[in-house]
């Protein structure tokens, strides 16, 4: 199943990047979902995930979770490398910067609670099985 659920992440990007953002901006499950556009620490290539996210104020927050593996994902690198980036919201692109949130952070519970509650528990479901503690970034506008 997990092979399945990867494939329709994909798909979903791609509907998302290639209708210019008119299709993909809710998830199958009716989730938020953003672009976020990194450049590759190592290789300088523009890399694109498709994100949920959820909201603090101007703010807005990404949950580096890679579905409870051990490993965070690759753009948590390129964003501690370059944290300037853009998001595209539906249509919107957005200019913003971004800062890692771990626990010990002040902000960090109430962080995580919003993402979690976007997806319903699931992000404390991934927490569960990995010891790698699931980083909340806030993307910051820069305009």
């Amino acid at each position: 199943m997990p092979g399945v659920f990867a494939h329709v992440l994909k798909v979903h990007q791609w509907v998302y990047e290639h209708s210019g953002g008119f299709v993909g901006h809710r998830t199958l499950l009716g989730k938020p979902t953003l672009l976020l556009r990194t450049v590759g620490r190592k290789t300088g290539h523009l890399r694109t995930s498709a994100l949920v996210y959820g909201r603090d104020g101007k703010d807005y927050l990404i949950a580096a979770s890679n579905g409870g593996s051990p490993r965070p994902p690759g753009w948590l690198a390129n964003l501690k490398s370059r944290p300037e980036c853009e998001i595209q919201i539906v249509r919107r692109r957005i200019r913003v910067v971004a800062r890692a949130l771990y626990p010990g952070d002040p902000h960090y519970t109430r962080m995580f609670q919003i993402m979690d509650e976007v997806l319903d528990g699931q992000y404390t479901a991934y927490q569960k099985q990995t010891t790698r503690p699931t980083a909340v970034v806030v993307l910051s506008p820069l305009d």
